[in-house]
């Protein structure tokens, strides 16, 4: 079953980046599609806008990836995954639900990134008031300083070690090649932590389960069984989705 979800989620993020290139295709106008490439001209628009064009497909190609990497989607697709095996029920809530939900929340959380991003970077650099590597730096601001609010400066250190760069003045100085993968480990230290937390309470209905089955000489029964009602309900009982995603959503504040 898991490897079926995980190809149904495969083909869906390939069909996700074909409908992006399609949309792109057809916002651009009909006759920019009539150009010749000429790098020895001093005013290579067709060029330049040639290259701008292989760059936006080779960004959709991994933005799948760049949403892994530089926003909360790790913490919060661990924590859940955590959850369902917590809950003892592998196939329930499926896969595709859990990476939809994980996906929203992390929009829903990266709003006001993303918003800042695209102002400052983004629009100005379409409308044509800043270079190309301006909008670079600004576009990326607000995700440099969101991870780096949240990476720990333990596996920051790490990563300036190893790649052996002295440690900047300012965390505004830390590269993104050191920063993206500090913020990931730190990202799934707190989701393991949370998950720990999480298996605690049902953990102890397994073996008050187990202990009942035991001194009344049902040994045969399989506790998993008999416990995962009691463990649903429970859940249900005190809310759990909303205490769950209201404290993940609550972490990044």
């Amino acid at each position: 079953m898991s490897t079926t979800a995980g190809l149904q989620i495969k083909t869906f993020g390939k069909a996700l980046v074909l409908f992006s290139c399609i949309i792109v295709a057809l916002i651009i106008p009909v006759e920019s599609l009539g150009f010749s490439i000429d790098f020895d001209s001093e005013a290579p628009s067709n060029t330049t806008r040639f290259l701008q064009l292989i760059a936006v497909f080779t960004v959709l190609s991994v933005a799948p990836s760049l949403l892994i990497m530089v926003t909360s989607f790790t913490r919060l697709v661990v924590v859940l995954s955590f959850l369902r095996n917590a809950l003892g029920m592998q196939q329930s809530p499926p896969n595709p639900v859990l990476i939809s939900l994980a996906l929203f929340m992390t929009f829903f959380i990266m709003s006001p990134v993303l918003e800042k991003s695209y102002t400052d970077g983004i629009a100005p650099y379409t409308e044509g008031s800043i270079s190309g590597e301006e909008a670079w730096k600004k576009s990326t601001a607000p995700f440099h300083g969101f991870m780096s609010k949240h990476a720990r400066e333990k596996d920051i250190k790490l990563f300036l070690d190893l790649s052996g760069r002295p440690a900047p003045a300012e965390a505004k100085d830390i590269p993104l090649t050191t920063l993206i993968p500090a913020f990931m480990i730190s990202e799934l230290r707190r989701a393991f932590e949370i998950g720990f937390l999480l298996f605690i309470p049902f953990l102890i209905i397994d073996l008050v389960v187990a202990s009942v089955l035991m001194s009344m000489g049902m040994m045969m029964v399989p506790p998993i069984m008999i416990a995962l009602p009691f463990k649903v309900i429970f859940f249900v009982l005190v809310d759990g989705w909303h205490l769950v995603v209201g404290s993940l959503v609550k972490g990044f504040s």
